[in-house]
């Protein structure tokens, strides 16, 4: 109550196998209370496909991201021609640069709001239904990543750990412009156009290919934040 917060932003996390089902439901509980007081969440993917490093030939979702009550953040690459971005595609820099997390939660079922959206089945034995990952994603690749200022050196980095906070700020400044806080963005995001985003059909992570509409490399693609305010502020 003192500095009426609105957004939380979650740059790390691991594969749901790692977790305990009881850490993960206490997480998931505080995400739902969060949301009920007007908090968006929103957490990395993961910076290593669809393995997301665990090494066991299956495919594994990242927690946080996989709770149904955050905005899970993927991973896109710009490429560029001199001074304009001519393309975007899913961040994959090979094992050793990392890729976008993202993949089908074992733990969580498939949330309403991703009814419609075309979400698959998982690759892994059983073809469960459930929470697909990411929802959005943004630049990730340290190929077209940051410039930051570290200890007096300059570097570039990536990683979703990246994409994260800068799509929190684009949340901070949604509220700003409405004038109140989004709050459980999930819902919002899977109802707006497909022209709020840019639809990254390119490239892959792993285990799955980004394709037209959701996919579990890039989820509904890129948020164009002017179009995804306008689409806010409409009449529904």
């Amino acid at each position: 109550t003192a500095n009426t917060p609105s957004v939380i932003s979650i740059s790390w996390g691991g594969a749901e196998k790692h977790w305990t089902a009881q850490a993960m439901q206490a997480m998931d509980q505080a995400f739902q209370e969060a949301a009920l007081v007007g908090v968006t969440v929103l957490c990395a993917s993961g910076d290593n496909g669809s393995d997301d490093a665990v090494g066991d030939g299956l495919a594994h979702a990242d927690f946080p991201a996989s709770s149904p009550h955050v905005v899970a953040c993927g991973g896109t690459q710009l490429v560029a021609s001199v001074s304009s971005i001519t393309d975007e595609r899913t961040w994959n820099d090979g094992a050793q640069g990392g890729s976008s997390g993202g993949g089908i939660s074992d733990v969580f079922d498939l949330p309403a709001y991703q009814a419609g959206a075309g979400v698959p089945r998982s690759v892994n034995p059983g073809r469960r239904v459930g929470r697909g990952v990411p929802d959005v994603a943004g630049d990730a690749s340290p190929v077209s990543g940051y410039e930051v200022r570290v200890d007096g050196r300059q570097m570039v980095i990536g990683g979703t750990s990246a994409v994260a906070p800068l799509l929190a700020a684009l949340v901070a400044q949604l509220n700003e412009q409405l004038k109140k806080p989004v709050g459980f963005l999930n819902p919002l995001l899977y109802a707006a156009p497909s022209s709020v985003f840019r639809d990254i059909t390119a490239g892959g992570n792993g285990a799955y290919a980004a394709t037209p509409g959701w996919d579990a490399c890039t989820g509904l693609g890129r948020p164009d934040g002017v179009a995804l305010l306008a689409d806010l502020k409409a009449p529904h």
